[in-house]
């Protein structure tokens, strides 16, 4: 399992991803995001599913776009197709192998930048099928993984218009609510964005010591929320003395 998160908003993207990878009983970590392309002109891919296919459709992308007659992509429609017809052709070579195995062929990715021919960054989430959808408006994020936890913050305090800033504290905290209730996501986590602002790329990578500051602050104020929250007549009359039943009545 794992926990990627793409943000599609008014100022540029965000993509987040988890480092944990769990094998039974056996937790390492490494890389799921992977940006491809140079310069402002690049695009973020991010999976979920079976490492062994994430990687063996990475290879044949790479491999594709490495070839002397193959031109570069111009638009994210280009670079999503692309990514799509390997995956199938991993799909084709490898499912059936697979299954025999009982291991269910299983890759799910989120894809997201902007190339030369895009007039704006856009964002893609691809199935293990090849299929794919876009990223909207109305729901300005896409996840996979372990996507429960995450989503209900995602779903509140989200919206297209939300400045990139306050974006990313939205980002982390969907994370660390993965994180704290899901054993199979964790640190590192690595993030990308995408400013529109000056079309460019920056990335980084923390650790559990990093954000120890912004989850202690989170952890105490969401107490204290709680206990601020106005009393309701609802819960007065699960509390009052009037209300409670003895075992003689």
């Amino acid at each position: 399992m794992t926990y990627c998160l793409g943000i599609k908003i008014r100022d540029g993207l965000i993509g987040l991803s988890d480092g944990r990878i769990t094998s039974g009983s056996q937790v390492s970590v490494a890389r799921k995001v992977t940006l491809l392309g140079s310069g402002g002109d690049r695009f973020f891919i991010m999976t979920s599913g079976l490492r062994s296919v994430r990687d063996k459709t990475l290879a044949y992308l790479r491999r594709e776009r490495s070839r002397p007659d193959a031109k570069p992509f111009e638009t994210m429609l280009d670079a999503v197709t692309a990514f799509s017809d390997c995956l199938r052709q991993v799909t084709a070579e490898d499912k059936d192998a697979l299954a025999a195995s009982k291991l269910a062929f299983n890759l799910h990715a989120i894809i997201g930048g902007r190339l030369p021919g895009d007039t704006e960054p856009t964002m893609f989430l691809v199935y293990p099928e090849g299929n794919w959808i876009e990223v909207d408006e109305r729901t300005p994020y896409l996840s996979i993984g372990a996507t429960a936890y995450g989503k209900p913050i995602l779903d509140r305090a989200l919206s297209h218009d939300t400045p990139m800033q306050t974006a990313l504290k939205i980002a982390y905290l969907s994370f660390d609510s993965s994180r704290y209730s899901s054993a199979d996501v964790g640190f590192p986590v690595d993030l990308v964005t995408y400013s529109n602002a000056d079309r460019t790329w920056r990335e980084a990578q923390y650790d559990y010591d990093d954000l120890v500051e912004q989850r202690q602050w989170w952890n105490k104020h969401i107490t204290k929320l709680a206990t601020e929250l106005p009393d309701s007549p609802w819960a007065d009359r699960l509390l009052t003395p009037r209300n409670i039943v003895t075992a003689a009545e």
